[in-house]
């Protein structure tokens, strides 16, 4: 009833259909292979690892989408604005995303908890609403195993560096973590919070800690268009679909409604067609 009252609007520009309308469906960045097989960064090839992995302390990272247009609206308007129905629509995404990866596994799901100020000011944790309704569609359970031992603030002005020597020690075990543990937040930019958050479950026995976010932003996005050619540079610069995907590398990624954006279908060697950047501006992962 109240869906048919107050019918849900896009969660990219708050006015077309739900979850994301036709227009904001074109400009998603969905991240597909080839990526780095460690963090799910965008790749001209399957790459071990790349510049953009996160800390050692973490074994994997995925994210279905990247951190612009439409998703990044979605993101602030789950935390900031309290649109607590767009965790739903993105957890489908990060499930299908996870999938992908069959030989990674998990015992529990727990997530990258706020302040108690920032809880306060917000009046919910958008990591744990993501977490709670990732951790049901992997058939685990969500639980609560760190807490904040204090509050830097924001962090995006700060390089990867600088945060990760900040975040050091900022977080400690809540409860005893079982060994494989899967790590659940909005964003993930240098891995720096995300980083503090493995090393205290390891220190407190956790053997294996992986990351899976809605979005993330990856610097490596900038490089690959560098590799086209020039014609096909120009070529890029007038198309309007902005996925990062390769032939064939979307098996059974979710996009609400169904809907794929339009593809840059590379030749073997040949870049990824991004026509804008991602953006690292996000200070929270």
């Amino acid at each position: 009833m109240l869906d048919l009252l107050f019918p849900k609007r896009c969660a990219g520009c708050g006015s077309g259909a739900w979850p994301f309308c036709a227009v904001c469906r074109s400009e998603l960045i969905v991240l597909a292979q080839p990526w780095c097989e460690r963090c799910g960064a965008p790749s001209v090839r399957s790459v071990a690892g790349c510049r953009d992995c996160p800390p050692e302390s973490i074994a994997m990272a995925r994210a279905p989408f990247g951190f612009d247009g439409p998703v990044r609206r979605a993101v602030h308007r789950l935390k900031f604005a309290g649109w607590r129905p767009v965790a739903g629509a993105l957890a489908e995404a990060m499930v299908r995303v996870w999938e992908v990866q069959p030989r990674q596994q998990a015992d529990v799901v727990t997530w990258v908890p706020l302040s108690r100020d920032r809880l306060a000011a917000r009046g919910y944790d958008q990591a744990r609403a993501l977490a709670r309704s990732v951790a049901p569609r992997l058939s685990l359970t969500s639980a609560a195993l760190l807490r904040r031992a204090g509050d830097l603030g924001p962090q995006a002005r700060r390089g990867g560096r600088a945060r990760r020597e900040a975040m050091r020690g900022m977080f400690v075990a809540s409860a005893q973590p079982p060994e494989r543990v899967l790590l659940v937040d909005d964003v993930l930019t240098t891995g720096a919070t995300a980083g503090a958050c493995a090393e205290a479950l390891i220190a407190a026995g956790a053997r294996d800690v992986s990351v899976l976010t809605a979005a993330r932003a990856a610097s490596s996005a900038r490089t690959i268009v560098s590799a086209r050619a020039p014609t096909e540079r120009a070529e890029a610069r007038g198309s309007k679909a902005r996925p990062i995907l390769a032939a064939g590398s979307r098996p059974g990624l979710w996009l609400p409604r169904g809907a794929s954006p339009r593809q840059s279908m590379p030749a073997a060697g040949e870049a990824t067609h991004v026509s804008r950047p991602l953006v690292g501006e996000h200070g929270a992962v």
